[in-house]
């Protein structure tokens, strides 16, 4: 699944492809991926300027005039691709097409169908409980707010960091990643870990995430950016997906434990449990 960096790289590449941009038509080729039907759907947005891209979450959020609101979560597959002119954009796994006016057009393709697309009024966002639920953003968030959210509690440290009402936009790939930075085993309990190194695992955050969207994201199975392009940070990973090898650190063998029903690889040296 796309995470923070994947969704923020999407976000920026479609703000710059699709600011200014007037919808002409709609094409529906799933109408299963949309809230309402596909014809309510293409009454609104018809005619609406793009205002711009932004992210939330996982959500790429398109803002339209008229106080509309395009919200598009990539879920397990999904992708965003946007096409000049002449360009083919449509193949088995297209569940929707957007045609501009200049004739650019936004095609949503999803392989397992997961993904999804919301059309909503800024009003509406408040009464939508997945969106109300998230909690802040990693990456604009300080210390204390971060301490907060797992000082006391009982939960292990990687349950809550992919809890999206917690923190938003983290998923496993990063949480693997952060975790191991910091020195923290993922099944440690929240309430047993001491602030110094909450810090590390703050600060930990922070370059991870930076890093990633820095290049590109990460692509080892279905993510590419807006113009079909692939990231790089895999080519960092320190843990994730990388069960059995050795540690880049210590090269101890990197063990695999389930953690909120999650695989959670990490060096048994690098970050003991205790």
């Amino acid at each position: 699944m796309p995470e923070l960096p994947e969704v923020e790289i999407i976000s920026r590449g479609l703000h710059t492809q699709l600011k200014d941009r007037v919808i002409a038509s709609v094409q529906p080729l799933d109408a299963g991926c949309l809230s309402g039907t596909s014809r309510s759907f293409e009454r609104k947005v018809l005619g609406r300027r793009v205002l711009g891209v932004h992210r939330r979450a996982k959500l790429v959020i398109v803002d339209l005039d008229a106080d509309l609101h395009l919200a598009f979560h990539l879920k397990m597959t999904g992708k965003l691709l946007f096409a000049q002119p002449g360009e083919h954009g449509v193949d088995k796994h297209t569940r929707l097409g957007i045609h501009f006016a200049d004739r650019t057009r936004l095609f949503f393709h999803d392989l397992r169908k997961f993904g999804y697309c919301r059309l909503l009024e800024s009003a509406d966002f408040e009464n939508w409980n997945f969106y109300a639920e998230l909690g802040p953003e990693p990456l604009q968030m300080s210390f204390q707010e971060f301490r907060e959210v797992f000082q006391k509690r009982k939960g292990r440290i990687k349950a809550l960091l992919l809890d999206q009402r917690r923190i938003a936009g983290i998923g496993n790939i990063y949480a693997d990643e952060s975790l191991h930075l910091a020195g923290i085993h993922p099944a440690r309990s929240c309430c047993d870990i001491p602030d110094h190194q909450l810090q590390k695992l703050f600060d930990a955050l922070q370059v991870v995430l930076k890093k990633a969207i820095d290049s590109g994201g990460s692509s080892f199975s279905d993510y590419v950016n807006s113009l079909g392009r692939p990231g790089a940070y895999q080519d960092f990973f320190q843990v994730y997906g990388r069960r059995g090898l050795e540690c880049r650190c210590c090269e101890s063998d990197l063990a695999c434990e389930k953690v909120a029903g999650r695989s959670s690889v990490y060096c048994p040296c690098c970050q003991p449990i205790k």
